[in-house]
């Protein structure tokens, strides 16, 4: 059982340790570049989230 935990945990402090060393431009430029590479790889997936929220959005925002 201890194992496991050190196993995992030594992963995690080593990715925080990256996000910290990371400039949030860099962050930026990653998120969209994985935007971009989302719907490429699964595009029904990417298509059924848009139209979720377009659905979502367009209920909420009715202008009647």
């Amino acid at each position: 059982m201890a194992n496991t935990q050190t196993a995992t945990k030594k992963p995690l402090e080593r990715l925080q340790s990256d996000l910290r060393e990371m400039e949030p431009a860099e962050m930026g430029r990653d998120v969209v570049e994985y935007l971009r590479e989302y719907p490429r790889e699964n595009p029904e997936s990417a298509a059924l989230w848009c139209f979720g929220i377009g659905f979502v959005l367009g209920w909420k925002l009715k202008p009647w």
